[in-house]
Parts: C-alpha cells; structure tokens; sequence
C-alpha cells in the first residue's frame, strides 16, 4: 500500500483539493457532452436487414417508435461458440437501462454477427434482457468500423485511427429518426470511448486500489464471463 496516513484534519484538505480537480473535469465533461450533442448527423442509405426475436427488422424498425436509438456493437463471430467476455463484462451492466432509457425516447440493443439463436441462447446462459439482434448476412458491422477483414484495409480504421484491423472489434452507434423519418447517424465511440457504459470500472476508480491491471498482459486479462470465476 503506498497511501500514507494523515490525520483527519489533512485528509479533509487533500479531499477538498482533488474535489476542485473532480468538479473542473465534471465541467469539462459537461462541455463534451453539449459538443456530441450538437455533432452533425448523416443520413443511412443502406438497407440493413436484421433477425429479431419478433421476425426480419430493418435499422428503422430497431427504434420501435422511438427518436433515438442506441446500439452496443456486442463482439460475437458468426462462428464463435461465446461472446466475448470482454463484451460479456460491459453487457452485465445493461440490463437495467433499457427501460430508463425508453422513458427518454431512446431504444437499445445490442447486435452482434452470429446467428440469432447463438445470441439468444448466449443471453439466456447469462441471465440478460436487452434486446440482442443478429447482423448475420449485412455489412453493418464493416460500416460502423467495428468488423475488419484479414486484409485490415478500411479507409478509417478502428476509433478513426487509419490503422489496420482485423476481425470484430466493440463499438457504440447513436442514431435519430429525423423529422421525414430517416435514419440519421449522430455519433460511434469504440475503445477507452466505451467506459462511460462499465459501472464496474466506475466503482474501481474510486478504490485506492483502482483496476489493477498495469502488469497484466493487456487491460483485461482479468475479466472472465461472469458465470466462470471462482469466487
């Protein structure tokens, strides 16, 4: 443990000076999200097909109704037998929202490439929700930057970068339905853009401990799917 320990009295005057600190970056924050607000939209031409639990879905029918719809880009190859578990983390915490979400005229799902019945029986295994819908079949994923074929060319690369990629990668895509009814695209976050989902990782932040994963082989070597610790 490297804290040191102080009296009451210093640890009040350090908490005060990194409180000053939280509230500049929560104003920072505030001033980001006004900017991905005001973020233009372009329109989606292409026909998606997706398969639902309800039957053939088109990208418009996924609003249900709705102004807004979100969806979490869930790593699962159409010939993977399990989702990833690192998508399988960040989906734990999704349960819950759909329902707030709907009460502010936003839908969610996750779609991911593997058949639907993969999907739906993966959900099943660990106890989920969410709407989950297969891409099995469409670019989707290519177009939203979160598929790469072995060749890893695409002119963006993953999270903009313009490096080359390959396979499934995670992602988030915000859509509008616009005033005529088109679907307009308004915003994709991949990567460290994801972690405002992970209430996990939020909690560890706030432990003197953190994440812990500095001498791991990468971040998340740590995290299994959450029916396979040993705990």
């Amino acid at each position: 443990m490297n804290n040191r320990i102080v009296s009451k009295e210093d640890w009040l005057a350090a908490r005060k000076a990194l409180l000053a600190e939280e509230k500049a970056l929560k104003r920072r924050q505030d001033e980001l999200a006004e900017k991905r607000r005001a973020m233009p939209v372009t329109r989606i031409e292409k026909p998606y097909a997706f398969r639902t639990e309800d039957g053939p879905a088109s990208l418009a029918d996924l609003f249900e109704g709705r102004r807004q719809l979100v969806i979490y880009h869930f790593m699962f190859g159409e010939d993977w037998a399990e989702g990833c578990p690192s998508c399988s983390f960040w989906a734990d915490h999704f349960g819950g929202i759909v329902s707030h979400l709907k009460a502010r005229d936003t839908s969610f799902a996750c779609v991911s490439s593997a058949s639907l019945d993969k999907l739906l029986a993966y959900r099943a295994r660990l106890g989920w929700s969410f709407p989950w819908v297969s891409s099995n079949g469409t670019q989707f994923g290519e177009d939203f930057g979160v598929f790469f074929h072995e060749d890893g060319d695409h002119p963006d690369g993953y999270n903009y970068s313009g490096r080359p990629a390959k396979g499934e990668l995670p992602g988030l895509s915000v859509f509008l339905q616009g005033d005529d009814g088109a679907v307009l695209h308004s915003y994709s976050a991949y990567s460290r853009g994801l972690e405002p989902l992970n209430t996990v990782y939020a909690v560890l932040d706030m432990t003197p401990l953190g994440r812990r994963e500095d001498d791991l082989s990468y971040p998340m070597a740590w995290v299994k799917r959450r029916d396979q610790y040993r705990l």
